[in-house]
């Protein structure tokens, strides 16, 4: 027993020497030995959940998916000519030469990716030529049917380190419930076999895989290329910098579209030189948006009883706050006017009276009781906040340029978020993108925003402000001719100096247009925001956005087939 046990025992330190040697001193160079000899490809190297949007008829249209297809891979010990395999090749698809050939010499590693997203033509083409060394296996990838369709929305994935992650949109919102198993590049042969019984059992305990699914979306198809379309339009028209927009229900907060422009080829982002361009601008950028906040603070005026519509001022062209002296669009005055001729023709002098009446510290109340200066909550990433630093100030002047629209810079969804309130009877909604999240293991769950319990402003101050918004819409723009007899449409223009964020204070000759409005409206199904970011050669927003925006309007009513409010 004694010579047994010796025996044993020197034996085993032999056989730990050996494991240290083995594992320890020269562990790098044998495990990558083992990846090369004993490795196959995986054949569902990607799974992720879809992305869908959905038409007015209930139907899935994929914004997002995956797409199978094949790589093609060369054992470079195998090949017996490299440059004739690289010809046969290169006959039935694109590849690199140098690339090619610098994978090719790698005698000793039998697997090298050399193509990929290749489709079943060209991979039954080369599996008949049945070139030694030359393997093609299955694989699959993001693919996004619309190309540039709802870039903003939707936004993409990409690699982070070893991990393809969402970035940017809906993709990384909802990374949580999108990303789904990934599937090693490569498999060692032994480990699989054993990692397997293990993942057995933990999918049979991990609750966190049920969550796994698929994303379906309030982004109506139809509608999102229709408002591209015309903000695209807008931008060549007019030459303008960038342009924006947004369709939104104002009483549920659903967003049937969302655009910005220039926007981005979901399947060949990697050309974009500028990454700044993925951001979606109408949540992660502020604007000073000009005299479509007007209908907030005369909305205010109305809620408080400082002022009604019949209520009068004098309009000399011209106020002068604390030294400094405000004018009207075109300096020109009106003499004795009420208030529904301030804004029928966005007078600046008349909102500085209405933020007189009001007082500072109420206007102030009424502002961030909007949400103006924090998030909507909007299911979208790096969503920002307003800059309403101006509101804290102590000085008259801060608050009358307020009034019409400058000193504060808010995003593009917070002022929707804003105006739905005067839209749908004075309550705060969630804008929001997501409706319904179906699971991997079956069943769902539909997403609710219910309005908010607060009423933010009276039911009878919405429906003043709406009748005033309408007049517009009847008598103002463009002398009534924009009127439609059978519809109530509200809305209101806005056109904004931008500030120079170099030199200081505003830019002389550079423009931010808007336009805002809802319909029908007295009970809206439809809210619509558009923007365009110094548009060449016009001055005033009723030129560059008033016509795009009742083609939205009538296309809405149409395609839903809306009936007549009138």
């Amino acid at each position: 027993m004694r010579v047994l046990t010796i025996i044993i025992l020197v034996f085993a330190l032999l056989l730990i020497t050996k494991l240290f040697f083995v594992q320890v001193l020269h562990g790098s160079s044998y495990k990558e030995q083992a990846d090369k000899q004993y490795v196959t490809p995986s054949s569902n190297i990607f799974k992720r959940g879809s992305i869908f949007l959905k038409d007015k008829s209930g139907d899935l249209i994929t914004g997002a998916g995956t797409i199978s297809g094949f790589k093609v891979a060369i054992n470079p010990g195998k090949i017996n000519n490299i440059e004739d395999t690289y010809n046969s090749i290169v006959e039935i698809i694109p590849i690199d030469h140098e690339s090619f050939l610098v994978k090719a010499e790698k005698k000793d590693d039998p697997y090298e990716e050399i193509a990929n997203k290749i489709h079943k033509k060209e991979a039954d083409l080369l599996r008949k030529l049945n070139l030694p060394g030359v393997d093609i296996h299955k694989e699959r990838w993001r693919f996004y049917p619309g190309g540039n369709l709802a870039s903003h929305v939707l936004g993409l994935i990409a690699f982070k380190e070893n991990d393809l992650i969402g970035h940017y949109g809906i993709e990384r919102y909802y990374e949580d419930v999108l990303s789904q198993e990934e599937d090693d590049l490569y498999i060692n042969f032994f480990a699989e076999v054993f990692s397997n019984i293990g993942k057995t059992v933990n999918r049979l305990v991990d609750k966190e895989d049920q969550r796994k699914g698929d994303v379906i979306t309030s982004i109506e198809p139809t509608v999102q290329v229709f408002l591209e379309d015309k903000l695209k339009a807008i931008m060549d028209d007019w030459r303008a910098d960038s342009t924006g927009g947004i369709i939104i229900n104002p009483q549920t907060g659903e967003i049937y579209a969302m655009a910005a422009f220039p926007n981005f080829d979901l399947n060949d982002f990697s050309k974009v030189d500028d990454p700044s361009l993925f951001s979606n601008p109408i949540v992660e950028n502020v604007f000073e948006l000009g005299s479509i906040i007007k209908p907030l603070v005369m909305a205010a005026g109305l809620d408080t009883g400082a002022i009604t519509s019949e209520t009068t001022y004098y309009d000399g062209g011209k106020i002068v706050v604390e030294n400094k002296t405000i004018h009207n669009f075109d300096k020109k005055g009106r003499g004795t006017v009420n208030m529904q001729e301030v804004l029928n023709q966005s007078l600046n002098t008349g909102m500085v009276f209405v933020m007189q009446q009001v007082g500072k510290d109420k206007l102030k109340e009424y502002l961030i009781s909007y949400g103006i200066g924090e998030k909507t909550g909007i299911d979208l990433p790096n969503e920002t906040s307003g800059l309403i630093s101006n509101l804290e100030s102590k000085r008259e002047i801060e608050y009358a340029t307020v009034a019409f629209g400058q000193g504060i810079a808010i995003t593009p969804i917070e002022a929707v978020r804003a105006f739905s309130i005067l839209a749908n009877g004075g309550t705060k909604i969630t804008p929001h993108l997501v409706k319904e999240i179906k699971y991997e293991k079956g069943g769902g769950k539909e997403i609710k925003y219910p309005p908010s319990d607060e009423q933010i402003i009276k039911k009878d101050t919405s429906k003043e402000i709406t009748r005033m918004l309408v007049e517009i819409v009847d008598t103002a723009l463009f002398n009534g001719k924009e009127k439609m007899e059978h519809y109530s449409i509200a809305a209101k223009t806005g056109t904004a100096q931008i500030a120079n964020k170099s030199g200081g204070g505003y830019y002389e000759d550079r423009y931010l247009h808007s336009f805002f409005g809802y319909f029908p409206a007295y009970d809206p199904d439809f809210l619509v925001l558009l923007y365009a970011i110094d548009p060449k050669g016009v001055r005033y927003s009723s030129q560059t956005l008033a016509p795009p925006f009742m083609e939205t309007a009538k296309f809405l009513l149409n395609y839903y087939e809306i009936p007549p409010d009138r």
